[in-house]
């Protein structure tokens, strides 16, 4: 079911127990005016023939008095049977007028019979009998009952309507926000939401509307992330492509000649041969080199601990004015491939933004395996000039090592501050 219809049959079902409810109490509030009016005209009644009626009845001229009041009926019963009707027509003045039979049978409840005994002049005893007859009341009920759920009625019908446009209101702005997001899935990032007038609607367009920018922020990111890295790959294959032709087709072209000479019988031979045997020294290392480059094999044969100290160790060697550390436990070495890799990559990225950046003279790598939780902690600290996060973000390596890291499922934490260093921390779910 529609939010729409939803909401509709909920006012309609609500508005049906007000009219039931305020019907009921209507009806017992009727109920309760009819008793005291009848009640009241019952003991004035009463009143009035205490005061004028204690004498002995000679004629029955005096009960034309009595002939004006209203919802009752007044009998007086004579010696010989006969009864005389002096007030109480026991229908409506105007018959047009009259209440359901349903609503007279609700409103209508037991009333007092009063006989008041009277005697003649000449002693014959004479009964004077007052029963109420509250159907002139009881219309007047009707009438004014009638008025209230008229009213009542108005009041529930302006207040669908008023509810009625309000809830088409919300519908439109809620069916412009889901077209916003159907166009928003496809891509178009750029996309932005109206203004609404209602201030919950306007809350939800101003939060999509920073969620797109965020997203083409971030695919933006991506893009250039994404070309940076296939420049840095076509370079690679570039610097692998010229070293494969400068250092192997340059040395194996030397040893096919000096092959060619140990044929000749005059050919030192003993010469070419350290000769070849140096060249093949030299082509191993720059093989082993391109080998390291492009995947450290100690990385695969000896565990990421070892790794990580040999590359420690490299760079130390190459930066003498660096105090560079590293605490790492063994239990690292049972990490997945997928999430070794990654780790070597970060902190190896993280260290040659140090030695570029930085100009730090010390740096302190912590790596960490929990077991409850499941976690790797990764901390890299150093204590060089630091930087400004908003503009750093701009360059690609940060870029990378978040990447790195959100590959992984983790969170990354990266402090840093003008002339304060710089804080690198993450952690990685391995359950």
């Amino acid at each position: 079911m529609s939010l729409r219809n939803q909401i509709i049959s909920r006012i309609l079902l609500s508005s049906l127990c007000i009219l039931l409810i305020g019907g009921a109490i209507a009806i017992w509030q009727a109920r309760q005016a009819v008793k005291k009016e009848v009640d009241a005209s019952i003991n004035m009644a009463v009143q009035l023939i205490s005061l004028g009626l204690d004498a002995p009845v000679e004629d029955l001229s005096r009960f034309s008095a009595l002939q004006q009041t209203r919802h009752l009926s007044i009998q007086l019963l004579k010696p010989d049977g006969q009864l005389v009707h002096f007030s109480g027509a026991g229908q409506p003045s105007h018959p047009e007028d009259m209440p359901p039979a349903w609503f007279v049978t609700w409103v209508r409840s037991d009333y007092p019979k009063v006989e008041h005994q009277l005697h003649t002049r000449d002693g014959k005893p004479m009964t004077l009998v007052i029963q109420a007859q509250p159907l002139d009341e009881i219309t007047e009920v009707w009438e004014e009952s009638v008025g209230f759920f008229a009213s009542l009625s108005l009041l529930t019908l302006l207040s669908f309507l008023a509810v009625n446009l309000v809830l088409s209101k919300s519908l439109k702005a809620i069916a412009s926000i889901v077209e916003a997001l159907r166009i928003i899935e496809t891509g178009q990032y750029r996309y932005q939401l109206p203004q609404f007038s209602t201030m919950e609607f306007d809350s939800i367009a101003n939060a999509i509307n920073h969620m797109t920018v965020e997203l083409e922020k971030s695919r933006q990111e991506n893009r250039a992330l994404t070309q940076h890295s296939l420049a840095i790959q076509e370079e690679e294959r570039q610097r692998l492509s010229q070293e494969l032709h400068d250092e192997l087709g340059q040395s194996l072209t030397a040893i096919k000649v000096m092959a060619v000479t140990a044929a000749h019988q005059r050919a030192d031979t003993a010469k070419i041969t350290s000769a070849i045997s140096d060249i093949c020294d030299h082509l191993m290392t720059v093989v082993r080199s391109m080998m390291q480059q492009l995947h450290p094999l100690v990385l695969t044969e000896l565990g990421l601990k070892a790794t990580l100290e040999d590359l420690v160790n490299h760079w130390s060697e190459r930066n003498p004015d660096l105090n560079l550390t590293i605490d790492c436990g063994d239990e690292v070495d049972s990490l997945d491939k997928a999430v070794t890799i990654q780790i070597f990559r970060v902190i190896q990225e993280c260290l040659t933004n140090v030695v570029r950046h930085a100009q730090a003279g010390r740096v302190a790598i912590v790596l960490r395996k929990l077991n409850r939780p499941a976690l790797l902690q990764l901390r890299v600290e150093d204590d060089g000039r630091g930087c400004d996060l908003t503009t750093v973000n701009r360059g690609f390596g940060l870029r990378g090592i978040k990447e790195r890291i959100k590959s992984l499922d983790g969170e990354l934490d990266i402090r840093s501050a003008p002339d304060s260093g710089m804080t690198i921390q993450a952690r990685i779910p391995l359950a």
